[in-house]
């Protein structure tokens, strides 16, 4: 009996052994697989011929050579992966601090610039066909006063109005209502009253009639230039540029010959980052500096908020309409807008517990006898605290200074 149990546990034995000899071949054996179906072969001058064993190039003959092959593991941007080969927790003593559930009380402070105000703008047209005789402004942001000569017009229409008008104050003086009516017409063609008295005082006609400019302003451009070139809202230009309209261009009734943006009037325009234009309301006061003189403060109410955000700098502009006749800033000159905030209650902490990792915010969350990285979700900023929406909860114990655990050799490698 004993002979026929010592026989069959023999035999048992050598089941198992073939059993475990067959299976460590197969692996052995699908391992060696996935290293040849990983191993490829190119040619160095003809990258488009890929063979999967050795061999001559079938275009040049050169010997082929093994190619490496990019590892496609699955990756992500998880906390534990960012952080590898470390398992995302320091050990060690280090300050630390708490979130707090509590009320901020601070100012935001951010840039602005001084810009034409393009409601103000006073466009001159012409109200008459003609031809222009002579220019008395050449350039872009030349500035000119109220009365002061722009160009002179030749208009054959207008030397038959005034022909009209010489007969019938010299044939038919008496008839008040066609005389009154052609002065008007006069008028309106740009003459000016002096013009039109000088015209029947003298009964000689004069083709050439000045115009005058309506109010005081810059010269921002004409109707012939390109929108970025007369856009109000954009920096002015250092240098000098030349208008497109010349003596001897012909222009129609109706064409806007310049563009004149008055000074007294401007805009204060601020960019505030992204975040904090909830914040900024309509009608909130505004301390302002400018460059050319920080000790005095010009206060304001924000008129406007732009409710686009300018993708360049990821800012919305808000604007402040400003009185430029007695401050005298020059159109660009860089200003400092400070807001009193409303107090903000929410959970906070202070900057410096955080840190960047890209696209995520982490904190060290306090364990035992480390700490632990811990994604968190952010909202706004004020001064040195930063608003926490979501990831740790108030009274949770984090680490005062992030990069002091980021830049620790504390970390417990996992290889």
């Amino acid at each position: 009996m004993n002979r026929y149990l010592k026989f069959a546990i023999l035999f048992l034995v050598v089941v198992f052994i073939g059993i475990a000899i067959y299976f460590f071949a197969a692996k052995s054996r699908n391992h060696s697989e996935m290293e040849h179906q990983n191993e490829v072969y190119t040619c160095s001058m003809h990258p488009e011929v890929i063979r999967d064993k050795p061999g001559s190039c079938p275009i040049c003959g050169m010997a082929l050579v093994k190619k490496v092959t990019e590892d496609h593991s699955e990756k992500n941007d998880s906390i534990n992966d960012l952080l590898k080969p470390t398992d995302n927790f320091v050990v060690g003593n280090y300050q630390t601090t708490t979130v707090k559930d509590t009320v901020i009380h601070s100012e935001i402070s951010f840039p602005g610039i001084v810009s034409y105000d393009p409601n103000s703008a006073v466009n001159i047209s012409a109200r008459i066909s003609g031809r222009i005789e002579k220019m008395y402004v050449n350039y872009k942001y030349q500035k000119v006063t109220k009365g002061q000569k722009i160009f002179e017009i030749y208009s054959p229409e207008l030397l038959t109005e005034q022909q009209n008008f010489i007969y019938l104050i010299s044939n038919d003086s008496q008839n008040t209502s066609i005389i009154n009516a052609a002065k008007q017409k006069l008028l309106l063609y740009g003459m000016s009253n002096n013009q039109v008295n000088i015209l029947a005082s003298a009964k000689k006609v004069n083709p050439v009639i000045a115009i005058y400019s309506p109010a005081n302003g810059i010269i921002t451009g004409t109707e012939k230039m390109d929108n970025s070139s007369v856009s109000l809202m954009s920096t002015v230009s250092s240098t000098t540029e030349a208008l497109d309209v010349k003596e001897g261009n012909y222009i129609k009734k109706g064409e806007v010959v310049f563009k004149l943006a008055n000074t007294d009037k401007v805009w204060g325009i601020f960019n505030v980052l992204q975040g904090y234009n909830s914040l900024i309301k309509m009608n909130q006061s505004i301390d302002i500096t400018s460059e050319l003189d920080e000790k005095n403060n010009i206060y304001g109410k924000i008129n406007f908020v732009e409710t686009q955000l300018n993708p360049t700098d990821k800012t919305n502009r808000v604007r402040v309409y400003l009185n430029n006749s007695t401050l005298k800033l020059p159109i660009g000159t860089r200003l400092q807008g400070v807001v009193q905030l409303n107090s903000q209650k929410g959970f906070w902490l202070q900057k410096q517990t955080l840190v960047s990792l890209g696209n995520k915010k982490v904190v060290f969350l306090k364990l035992d006898n480390g700490f632990k990285a811990t994604t968190i979700q952010t909202g706004i900023e004020i001064d040195d605290f930063v608003q926490i929406i979501g990831g740790v909860s108030v009274g949770d114990t984090i680490a005062k200074n992030a990069q002091y655990l980021i830049d620790s050799e504390s970390f417990i490698k996992t290889e």
